[in-house]
């Protein structure tokens, strides 16, 4: 299932986010830098960080290792 976490630069929630995939132990993504992208700014300039699988399903922040789990599941 490849996963997609959208992320900005210098931005302390996406740091955050990644200490839970990696507490997790999530499987492997994909690293999308949205800063300076139109589209997605508009799309996840307010939402980031926000996981995204294989289906479109996105998961917004605030999320933990039990809701990720849940998501993944």
């Amino acid at each position: 299932m490849p996963l997609v976490l959208f992320q900005r630069d210098d931005c302390h929630l996406c740091d955050l986010a990644l200490e839970v995939l990696a507490a997790a132990r999530a499987p492997e993504f994909e690293s999308v830098f949205i800063d300076g992208d139109a589209t997605l700014e508009a799309r996840y300039g307010h939402r980031v960080p926000v996981l995204r699988d294989a289906a479109g399903r996105e998961l917004d922040w605030p999320f933990g290792a039990a809701g990720l789990a849940r998501f993944l599941g």
